[in-house]
């Protein structure tokens, strides 16, 4: 029997590169590259007010007023709290249907610094709470969104929002249409450090990143154990720093800790769990983080390896609920939403934490993490024009390649085409969504003061 050739294997279900392309070309007609820019606020609008009271159901009460605070800060500070209501907003908007792993909250913020298992330092997305395979288009809205409202809260020159969201999609369609010619493995592989920075990363983006690792490089478990831990009657114990780590009453948590631990640690590939069963739990505190993520259960866990070495280990607990997207993009396949967490991570990261597993106590959800390792974000409050641009183009070269690993890279790059029309249109909607923003943000101020919602500034 001959061999059956090449083209004999394609025609049996896989589409050469070029017939993919032109696939996603044809999406232009469907979906207008400029209709993406269509932002306008709906008449049937639900509240976002109402949005962000249903987001607290299931939250711990008297966390809520602290994140209602902390969104109540600026209109930056509100658009990382309100993913939900984003998420309302962007199902309502034009999308191709072509379905990546989304990273699910892809704000200015969300991206970073952090250790790769052979301690190297990498940018990636550093966020997954709400990751959920949904349209690439959202995650890039997002981006875009974000670096609009951020510009204006910095008080950057005019223009310089929509000059920081056009550099973050161009960076990421060019990306892509770099990946559209590449082999599944050497986008699995790619990665973004000192020595692989993407071509569109000009100067500006190059030397902020060598800045961010010089910084991440500090930041591990180690040079924070002085300043977190003390002797308390012989015994290490975390150290309270009020309110952003409490311990909780009396020692409520302990078993809790001990159980919810053991159920992590048989989440974890064999090898990882032996390495993290060499550690013994010796305290747990609660710890409030983020802005969207206060008022869930939140906790931070002391173990110590080898007592003749100081070696601690800090790793964070923390509940994970049904992602924000779900309503709009469809229910997660996975019975537990920490697991959908740690699945969606791995899929998009580069490289994700040795430590990163999930468990299941009380009828929560809970996926585990190391607390610090080498993880830095840029300080986006002190973002000039060139550095918003730069941080920009980071993020978008980031995303690009977290959804090549999952979607398609040949048929978004045939929608994405080798013009800017895609990127003007997203800038464009990004502006329009930093008005809806700002506009939402003042509605939040006013709740605040009629006393319909509390708040607490805990800053």
């Amino acid at each position: 029997m001959p061999a059956r050739s090449t083209g004999a294997r394609r025609s049996r279900g896989r589409r050469t590169r070029a017939a993919r392309y032109a696939a996603g070309k044809a999406l232009r007609r469907k979906v207008p590259r400029p209709a993406q820019a269509t932002w306008q606020t709906p008449s049937d609008r639900p509240d976002p007010i109402e949005l962000l009271e249903d987001s607290n159901r299931g939250r711990i009460p008297e966390l809520i007023p602290i994140r209602i605070g902390r969104m109540s800060l600026s209109p930056f500070a509100y658009l990382r709290g309100s993913a939900s209501v984003m998420a309302h907003d962007l199902a309502s908007t034009p999308t191709t249907g072509l379905r990546v792993q989304l990273c699910g909250d892809a704000h200015l913020s969300n991206f970073g610094i952090f250790a790769t298992p052979e301690r190297d330092r990498v940018f990636d997305a550093n966020d997954f709470d709400e990751t959920l395979p949904g349209p690439f288009e959202w995650d890039l809205k997002r981006l875009a969104a974000s670096l609009v409202v951020a510009s204006r809260h910095n008080r950057l020159p005019k223009g310089a929002g929509h000059a920081a969201a056009v550099a973050a999609i161009r960076s990421y369609r060019e990306r892509m249409h770099a990946f559209a010619s590449e082999s599944y493995f050497d986008i699995w592989y790619s990665h973004i450090d000192r020595r692989n920075i993407p071509d569109p990363v000009d100067r500006r983006g190059r030397r902020l990143l060598g800045q961010a690792f010089h910084k991440a490089r500090r930041r591990t478990g180690l040079y924070a154990y002085p300043r977190m831990v003390e002797k308390v009657g012989g015994d290490l114990r975390i150290r309270d720093d009020p309110p952003l780590i409490v311990h909780y009453p009396k020692d409520s948590r302990s078993q809790f800790a001990t159980e919810t631990f053991r159920r992590y640690l048989r989440s974890l590939p064999e090898e990882r769990r032996i390495l993290l069963r060499r550690y013994e739990l010796v305290d747990t505190a609660q710890k409030i983080v983020g802005v969207g993520s206060v008022g869930t259960d939140c906790s931070v866990l002391l173990l110590l390896g080898d007592s003749d070495v100081e070696d601690p280990l800090f790793l964070q607990l923390k509940q994970a609920v049904a992602s924000v997207l779900e309503p709009y993009a469809g229910a997660s396949r996975y019975a537990s939403h920490a697991e959908r967490v740690v699945a969606g991570q791995h899929l998009v990261q580069q490289a994700s934490d040795v430590a990163l597993g999930w468990s299941v106590s009380g009828g929560r959800d809970y996926y585990v993490r190391q607390l610090r390792d080498m993880k830095f974000s840029s300080d986006v409050a002190g973002m000039g024009a060139k550095t918003l641009a730069g941080q920009a183009e980071l993020c978008g070269a980031a995303l690009a390649r977290a959804h090549a690993r999952s979607g398609d890279p040949t048929t978004i790059s045939g929608y994405l085409g080798e013009k800017p029309s895609f990127d003007e249109a997203l800038a464009r909607f990004a502006e329009s969504y930093a008005d809806q923003t700002v506009a939402d943000h003042t509605a939040l101020l006013r709740a605040i003061r009629r006393g319909r919602v509390p708040a607490a500034i805990d800053v």
